[in-house]
């Protein structure tokens, strides 16, 4: 038998008789899909998958009716059509169960989100894309832990901030008034040292709130820095010379070395005060008889100022806070007399790590095994690009 050659005006019969039953079905699927669109994701992949199905199901029959194909043409076709259909719309189902499967997955780990709750979230094993998302929350939850923790990391050091100033500001508050009202009821032996004596205890209060307020500049990310070429020599040398009737009045020697010709660039007053700072918190943790060396070298790019003290260590756990807001180390020998102005309330330090931060360095930590103290560094770099 010689083959059937279809002429373009039966091809083209055939394309609009296949377009029109693709578009009645297709629009009746669009139709279900908007009465349906709150339903769960599966359906609406089946559904999917239905209106591809039907629309090539409807075509074939009705290519196959226009054809005038014999009865028995008609039913082969009619089943395997049908069969092929219902072949694959029970495929489009269980791949709907798997997508909303591993969707649920994807939703447990959104609600996990809401949870401290530190267990390795599920992973689920479908496409790629469900995979890199499930791996971004996981990513996410992490870093929200980290976020909660230190927010009750700082909450707890407000808290011990509150408590230490209301303690510094009470104290002195109440020496005031009591000297007060021996003056004012003439019960004062010595009036002129009473006088010096609330002098001094105002002089500290006003420290207090002046390391409050840079503080508080600090935090809000508004410290003015005015950076100039400074000797790193005469910087340590005027540190030390500050602190030296401090640290002599209390059994300190406290002596340094700076290598010749350094320079750094800083804002003058940030720095001096850092240094300080950490000279005098030195000063306070060492014993009678101890000693504080102040060290200054370069290392390529950086400059590296080092404090040594004799303090007898610091637990790992001390490490960790001793640059936290309000935070007191346990063994401070100046218990009745306070050495420098952050000494009671914990903020000498911190007002260090955020000038130093200011100024792109960093502030480090370590224990000195061989005599038992602390190194406490300041680096940075030698042209500091500072941060207001």
């Amino acid at each position: 038998m010689g083959a059937t050659v279809m002429t373009p005006l039966a091809i083209a019969e055939i394309i609009a008789v296949s377009l029109v039953c693709s578009l009645l079905v297709g629009g009746a699927g669009l139709l279900l899909a908007r009465l349906t669109r709150t339903w769960s994701l599966r359906w609406h992949i089946v559904l999917l998958v239905a209106i591809a199905i039907g629309g090539a199901y409807a075509g074939i029959l009705a290519i196959a009716a226009l054809m005038f194909v014999s009865e028995h043409d008609l039913l082969v076709e009619t089943v395997v059509s049908s069969t092929s259909a219902v072949t694959a719309f029970a495929i489009a189902v269980i791949a709907g169960d798997l997508i909303s499967k591993w969707s649920t997955v994807i939703r447990g780990q959104v609600k996990d989100l809401q949870l401290d709750d530190s267990a390795s979230p599920s992973q689920p094993d479908g496409p790629r894309e469900f995979r890199d998302l499930a791996t971004e929350l996981a990513i996410t939850k992490e870093r929200l832990a980290l976020a909660r923790q230190r927010e009750l990391h700082l909450e707890e050091s407000r808290r011990e901030l509150v408590s230490w100033v209301s303690h510094d500001l009470r104290t002195p508050l109440a020496g005031l008034l009591a000297m007060t009202e021996a003056l004012q009821d003439g019960l004062a032996d010595d009036p002129a040292r009473f006088h010096a004596m609330m002098r001094d205890e105002v002089h500290r209060m006003t420290a207090l709130v002046d390391d409050l307020f840079e503080l508080s500049r600090i935090h809000a990310g508004v410290l003015k820095i005015s950076p100039r070429t400074l000797s790193l020599e005469d910087l340590v040398s005027d540190a030390i010379a500050a602190a030296r009737s401090v640290a002599t009045k209390h059994g300190v020697t406290v002596d340094g070395h700076v290598d010749a010709g350094l320079e750094v660039t800083a804002d003058s007053a940030g720095i001096s005060r850092a240094l300080s700072n950490l000279i005098m918190n030195a000063v306070r943790h060492t014993p009678a008889h101890g000693s504080v060396y102040v060290t200054g070298t370069s290392s390529g790019g950086s400059v590296e100022l080092q404090v040594m003290d004799q303090c007898g260590g610091l637990t790992q756990h001390e490490m960790s806070r001793v640059f936290d807001l309000g935070w007191q180390g346990t063994n401070s020998r100046a218990t009745g007399e306070q050495v420098g102005s952050t000494a009671g309330a914990g903020l000498g330090l911190a007002i260090v790590k955020g000038i130093v931060e200011a100024h792109q360095g960093e502030v480090l930590v370590a224990n000195r095994p061989e005599d038992e103290g602390c190194s406490f560094s300041i680096v940075m770099p030698a042209e500091s690009g500072a941060v207001c």
